[in-house]
């Protein structure tokens, strides 16, 4: 059962509109569906427009920031639980620990950094996790073509395409977490190294 759900996202305010109203529906949905938020616990951006969503509707929010963010002040008050961490490795673990799915909506290179490590944990078998990508306006459309050219050359193995799935809609995010079932994911030697 998925309780708390870890978003990435970007913390920029100057984005299109349309994404901070995709990011505001994924946090509606994620709270209609009794699912927590645990988040990189600031006021700002793609982040901020999930998680006040998920606070109006009535589910907690778990912010988890490193030390030079929060000397920044750009955390939020509104945070049910409030984390701060020595750097960012120990953010991103601290994440992972409390969270049982994960969402990337488009972001920076923050996003693409704690995306990218997810992926790798799951791969090789540190966590059954769900891993979505909500691929807004697609956002992703040219990180997917980057990992299809690694599974092509076979930098990776063809089966690491299931362990992420791409959603274009915060609907299609909520109907894969729901179906999600960690224990049809296992971790065989022969699906990590390269076919």
């Amino acid at each position: 059962m998925i309780d708390n759900v870890c978003v990435f996202a970007s913390s920029c305010n100057f984005l299109d509109e349309s994404y901070y109203k995709e990011a505001e529906k994924l946090g509606q949905l994620l709270s209609q569906n009794d699912m927590n938020m645990v988040y990189g616990g600031s006021c700002l951006g793609l982040m901020w427009a999930c998680a006040k969503e998920v606070k109006a509707g009535g589910k907690r929010l778990i912010g988890i920031m490193p030390e030079k963010l929060r000397e920044l002040d750009v955390y939020s008050d509104y945070c049910d639980e409030f984390y701060v961490t020595p750097c960012m490795r120990s953010r991103k673990a601290k994440m992972d620990e409390m969270s049982d799915a994960l969402i990337a909506l488009p972001g920076g290179f923050g996003t693409l950094e704690e995306l990218s490590e997810m992926i790798v944990q799951k791969q090789l078998g540190y966590n059954q996790k769900a891993i979505v990508i909500l691929n807004t306006n697609g956002f992703y459309n040219n990180l997917l073509k980057f990992f299809d050219d690694i599974i092509e050359q076979k930098f990776a193995n063809k089966k690491a395409q299931n362990l992420y799935y791409v959603a274009d809609t915060p609907e299609a995010v909520l109907e894969y977490l729901k179906d999600y079932n960690a224990q049809d994911f296992s971790v065989k030697k022969e699906d990590i190294y390269a076919r």
